[in-house]
């Protein structure tokens, strides 16, 4: 079975190629290329909550630090670290990684 991204989870339409995409614009979450990979996701589609300025609930979000707190209780989140489990998943991005106790607590 494949992983599912998050442009799966909230059928947002907004992933390269999506049925939205060409209207609004490509989700940064697909098209952060130095995430592909993560978590077994295209791109940051399974690391959504580290890449800056994703799309989600129709709103541009902001920063990893900025948007941490509502990205922990995203479905998108808790499917893919049920999935993965909390001690294997990447979580963080280059600066929080020295701030694992926003998440571990």
């Amino acid at each position: 079975m494949d992983k599912l991204n998050c442009w799966d989870i909230k059928k947002c339409g907004r992933e390269l190629g999506g049925k939205k995409a060409a209207k609004r614009g490509a989700c940064p979450a697909s098209t952060c290329t130095s995430k592909n990979g993560a978590n077994g996701g295209i791109n940051a589609g399974r690391s959504c909550w580290s890449a800056e300025g994703t799309i989600c609930c129709s709103k541009i979000q902001g920063t990893y630090t900025s948007k941490l707190e509502s990205c922990v209780g995203c479905e998108v989140f808790l499917h893919i670290t049920a999935e993965e489990g909390l001690d294997y998943i990447e979580l963080f991005n280059e600066y929080s990684m020295t701030h694992a106790h926003l998440i571990k607590s």
